[in-house]
């Protein structure tokens, strides 16, 4: 599998994550050094990049127990929980920490999901669940590359849109079609 797509997906991730913080570090932030203010109801900087990082420890979990040639399951639903975001950001030590782990994830899920996985691996049907705004999007088995080609051209994309648009001339949040946030 070709790991490309996926390698730039999280350069533009982390490159717009660290314009918002360098926004923020100039001063353009209300929301108590988490970045700009968000509109009502919407994550901040921070949230953004802790519901990716548990994004990538779920798909890396999956990637693994593959890997191992054991059952694996996919489930967003942690990723969405306030609490464990919240805990995140504490134990990541917040945006620095948080945008540090997103890369050195990122590594890994673009040297394990390339090279290292066969065609029978990657085409291995895992059972999915995949929640946005309390709404099922998915709840059926994908194989492991869906998963993987999803983080590059959906999850990681929305993302970055997500991030930009905390941005002072940035759209606002409600006008992009995010994966899920």
């Amino acid at each position: 599998m070709d790991t490309a797509p996926l390698r730039g997906a999280y350069r533009a991730l982390l490159d717009a994550a660290a314009t918002v913080a360098d926004s923020a570090d100039s001063g353009d932030t209300g929301s108590g050094g988490t970045g700009p203010t968000p509109p009502a109801g919407e994550w901040n900087a921070d949230q953004i990049l802790a519901h990716v990082a548990l994004i990538n420890a779920t798909t890396l979990t999956a990637v693994s127990a593959i890997t191992a040639g054991v059952n694996a399951t996919y489930d967003n639903r942690m990723a969405l929980d306030t609490w464990t975001i919240e805990r995140l950001i504490t134990l990541a030590g917040g945006n620095a920490g948080l945008r540090d782990r997103i890369r050195l994830q990122a590594d890994a899920l673009c040297a394990l999901g390339g090279p290292m996985l066969s065609d029978a691996e990657l085409d291995t049907p895992v059972p999915t669940r995949l929640l946005s705004h309390d709404a099922v999007l998915v709840d059926q088995p994908l194989p492991l590359r869906d998963l993987l080609t999803g983080l590059a051209e959906t999850e990681l994309p929305g993302h970055t849109r997500q991030l930009l648009a905390l941005l002072p001339n940035g759209r606002p949040v409600a006008d992009l079609a995010e994966a899920d946030a």
